[in-house]
């Protein structure tokens, strides 16, 4: 798996052009969350939700860690450093969650 350093900017952009992967990203800037948190406020399939999870993990965005029978899902370490309050440094550019 790569570590999302190791991905251009564009790349970055292209996964989080999807707009299920940007409210998932949004949610964790608030701190970690399971599946189940989630997707009360996305209503999406559960599949559908694990896809996107997975897109997220393979960019290196996010990371999930077991709790238990569940899995808790946070910014991984190299995004939380790139936070600066709602917005997201990429280098390129910023992403601001208004």
């Amino acid at each position: 798996m790569e570590a999302a350093n190791d991905f251009s900017c564009a790349e970055i952009l292209k996964v989080l052009a999807d707009e299920t992967r940007l409210a998932v990203v949004r949610q964790l800037m608030n701190g970690p969350k399971h599946v189940g948190e989630m997707n009360e406020e996305l209503k999406v399939e559960s599949t559908l939700l694990s896809h996107h999870l997975r897109v997220l993990r393979d960019a290196g965005i996010v990371e999930g860690e077991r709790d238990g029978k569940a899995v808790l899902y946070r910014l991984s370490p190299d995004f939380e450093s790139k936070r600066r309050g709602a917005a997201l440094e990429l280098g390129c550019c910023r992403l601001v969650f208004e």
